[in-house]
């Protein structure tokens, strides 16, 4: 049951994050700024950075299908992969917003959207973490 409310979850959050990827192309500018750190600034081609996101986005969701075929006995491992890609994808909708918020020209205090990046990397890291905790807890438990 957990499995299907996972998988469930993870196909919305694909989709999510796709549309977020799209909506975001149509508002870059021609060069996107990705990183910026005092005077050095990292530019890609909006067509790069689109084409980029949308293989990482593509490797990260496909991933899925092989893992489901070689875990097929163990649902608790699938369990665990499905929320770890779903955190991926939200980590991914966090940074392409912040991208486009970026490189949309409004002034914006970036301050008050890094506690949304803070918290989607703790997601991610913590959600890595779990499952050898897991294994750990299973063992000494039984």
């Amino acid at each position: 049951m957990v499995l299907k409310l996972f998988k469930a979850v993870w196909f919305l959050s694909m989709l999510v994050t796709l549309a977020i990827l799209l909506f975001n192309y149509a508002g870059l500018p021609e060069t996107v700024v990705v990183q910026e750190e005092g005077a050095s600034v990292f530019r890609v081609g909006r067509d790069t950075y689109f084409y980029t996101m949308t293989a990482l986005i593509a490797l990260v969701n496909v991933m899925v299908f092989p893992i489901a075929k070689v875990f097929v006995t163990k649902p608790e491992f699938r369990t665990w992969f499905y929320g770890l890609v779903i955190a991926l994808n939200f980590f991914f909708i966090v940074s392409m917003n912040f991208v486009g918020l970026f490189n949309s020209g409004e002034k914006f205090d970036y301050n008050q959207i890094r506690y949304i990046v803070y918290f989607s990397v703790g997601l991610f890291i913590a959600w890595t973490i779990s499952w050898p905790i897991y294994l750990v807890y299973k063992r000494f438990a039984s």
